[in-house]
């Protein structure tokens, strides 16, 4: 099943039912006003919703045409937006950017930081850009949403309370990000608002490539109109069982909480990321010549399967000069 929310008066949009091909959707409002309801109620919203998409793949209902810019984030907005670092390459390499040692627990703890979800971009609205001095960056990802998650829940459990599916751009400005982290509290200033492609799907959406708690696709990365990375999301050191776990090892989780994966990494198959491209510059030739984004810049992120069926839509994205 595939979901989204369209952009509305409400904060949290609008639920639509999506088809599979991408092609056309059904309100859903009178099973639940948005997603986040939905997700609230879904052992009730479930079955309701399950049976408008396959009326509408089926043909039983028409549905109406999909217009990309009218869809906001999945989840315009969250209650809880935890992002991970489960690619251990990203992590080598994003570190040597900042000078900074690898973590002494690097294969057995995962990294994680809480985000701001309070606001997300639109999948094609504009990145705003308050100084170039930020180091302004993309990093493409692949997320979860969970349901009510308990206290203590084993690696294996978390599995289960896994709902939909998601990909991210999780904007970061590098320039920001290690004074931050010198002061010794994490990351705020450096994370601006992130942006989903536009639609969340379950499961069965993703088949086979669903499997250890990863999703086995590579995620494509285009950069200004050229393809920057291919990076398989099969390359998680942590998978996403282990990474909801240690976010829920002192606390529940709420319904609706998004987890993310991390920069999607994977050696030899480009970067998800410009800071990665950089570091790699920097050790070859002693030099990082990839600059970050500036104004006019593109970013777009998409995930096909096995048949090129574009799976949750594109995330496509320019950098503007922030009104300020």
């Amino acid at each position: 099943m595939k979901l989204g929310s369209l952009k509305s008066s409400s904060k949290d949009g609008r639920l639509v039912v999506v088809s599979k091909d991408n092609k056309k959707m059904v309100p859903a409002t009178d099973v639940a006003e948005n997603l986040r309801t939905a997700l609230e109620n879904w052992s009730e919203t479930r079955p309701a919703l399950m049976s408008l998409y396959e009326q509408l793949n089926q043909e039983q209902i028409s549905g109406e045409e999909i217009k990309p810019e009218n869809f906001h984030s999945p989840l315009p907005r969250s209650f809880q937006w935890i992002d991970g670092s489960a690619f251990i390459q990203h992590i080598k390499l994003v570190r040597k950017s900042r000078n900074a040692p690898i973590p002494e627990t690097l294969h057995t703890i995962p990294l994680v930081y809480q985000g701001s979800g309070d606001s997300f971009l639109a999948p094609t609205e504009d990145i705003p850009q308050s100084d170039p001095k930020h180091g302004t960056d993309f990093e493409g990802e692949i997320g979860v949403i969970v349901n009510d998650v308990p206290m203590g829940v084993s690696p294996e459990k978390a599995l289960d309370h896994i709902i939909l599916f998601v990909l991210i751009n999780d904007v970061s400005l590098r320039g920001l990000a290690a004074p931050e982290l010198k002061r010794g509290f994490g990351f705020v200033q450096s994370k601006p608002s992130s942006s989903f492609a536009p639609f969340a799907v379950t499961k069965e959406e993703l088949g086979g490539n669903w499997k250890g708690g990863r999703v086995h696709l590579p995620l494509l990365v285009d950069f200004n109109g050229v393809s920057f990375g291919k990076a398989g999301g099969g390359a998680m050191h942590f998978h996403f069982g282990e990474l909801i776990s240690h976010a829920a090892k002192t606390r529940r989780l709420t319904a609706g909480t998004i987890i993310g994966s991390g920069t999607v990494s994977e050696e030899g198959k480009g970067f998800s990321c410009l800071v990665e491209k950089r570091t790699v510059e920097t050790i070859q030739t002693g030099e990082a010549k990839q600059p970050f984004m500036k104004p006019g810049d593109q970013i777009t992120i998409r995930m096909l399967d096995q048949n090129g069926e574009n799976i949750f839509g594109t995330i496509s994205q320019k950098v503007m000069k922030a009104p300020i």
